[in-house]
């Protein structure tokens, strides 16, 4: 019942917010980045906070949640509401530098850091190494996918991919109420959008998921590849776009459209086609962590997976 209730209150909350944000002109304007057409109003990622942190408070009281992972989990309350204001103000990038390096800090605190790192043939278990890979983890996570937040549906349905896909593998209450919260905004941004997500819901949904990686690899280090499999789609594109550019000589804090997802709508495929092609990308990616148990043989498999849909985007709109 109560995620029934929290997906009636994202939903809900995301139409009043829809309707203030065009009372009040708070929408996202078209730039050389953008890939809509048309000013549309941003901030919906606010009920998806909302709705996130009020069912881990329920589960928490509920004691269905550790204690440890729920305060990791909140520490995204400080990274949403510094998010919301970069919405609204364009806050400096040294600003938002540092409340990342905060949040991560603050979680990596809670869950006691990454154990070991499994590099497949051997392990690492130097809690320095770990530490600093899983700090680096857990910032590069936010900002790809606020890169990655870009066309209509597109974060959203990878969230709600990856909160299913969680809690079919490992169960948890927190995988439902991320599913809930998600769907509820979705509904109002499908093709086309009535409103964007904006940072305030990117960069959380980004650190929900690195905290998701350390927690569940804290439990078994192969689960960690289990992670980088099944967000495989966001934080290839955005990796092997960032060093792409690098090789350009590009200035890469300079805003572009190079990423596989905005290439193919410039080739012509509508923002649905991209995303129900992603959707498709991700149960392939689903059903290879299913059917195979081999970890390495799981991740040369998906990567093979994801270099081809790059290398048939390259096909259809080349990256210069």
């Amino acid at each position: 019942m109560i995620y029934l209730v929290l997906f009636v209150f994202s939903f809900v909350l995301t139409y009043f917010i829809k309707n203030y944000a065009i009372k009040k002109s708070l929408v996202a304007h078209v730039n050389e980045r953008s890939s809509h057409t048309t000013p549309t109003p941003h901030g919906g990622g606010i009920a998806v906070a909302l709705t996130w942190f009020i069912g881990l408070v329920y589960l928490f009281v509920h004691k269905e949640i550790e204690s440890d992972f729920f305060y990791a989990l909140m520490g995204g309350v400080f990274l949403s509401v510094v998010s919301y204001f970069d919405d609204l103000y364009e806050l400096s990038a040294k600003l938002r530098l540092f409340v990342q390096a905060f949040v991560a800090l603050w979680a990596l605190y809670f869950l006691g850091g990454l154990k070991e790192f499994d590099l497949l043939f051997f392990s690492f278990e130097n809690q320095i190494f770990t530490n600093i890979f899983a700090f680096f983890l857990i910032v590069w996570f936010i900002n790809l996918y606020n890169f990655l937040d870009g066309i209509d549906g597109y974060a959203g349905s990878e969230a709600l991919f990856l909160a299913l896909a969680g809690w079919l593998l490992f169960g948890g209450g927190h995988f439902l109420v991320l599913a809930v919260s998600v769907a509820g905004f979705l509904w109002w941004n499908w093709h086309k959008a009535k409103i964007f997500m904006g940072d305030v819901g990117s960069t959380l949904l980004g650190y929900n998921v690195a905290l998701f990686s350390i927690y569940y690899a804290n439990e078994n280090p192969v689960n960690l590849w289990i992670w980088i499999v099944l967000f495989g789609l966001f934080w290839f594109d955005a990796t092997l776009t960032l060093y792409r550019r690098y090789k350009n000589g590009e200035q890469l804090s300079k805003p572009h459209k190079k990423h596989a997802y905005q290439r193919l709508t410039q080739s012509g495929y509508s923002h649905s086609q991209v995303v129900l092609a992603s959707v498709f990308v991700n149960l392939v990616l689903l059903i290879l962590v299913l059917l195979v148990k081999n970890i390495p043989l799981l991740v040369v498999g998906s990567f093979v997976l994801l270099y081809s849909v790059i290398k048939f985007v390259d096909s259809k709109k080349e990256f210069l």
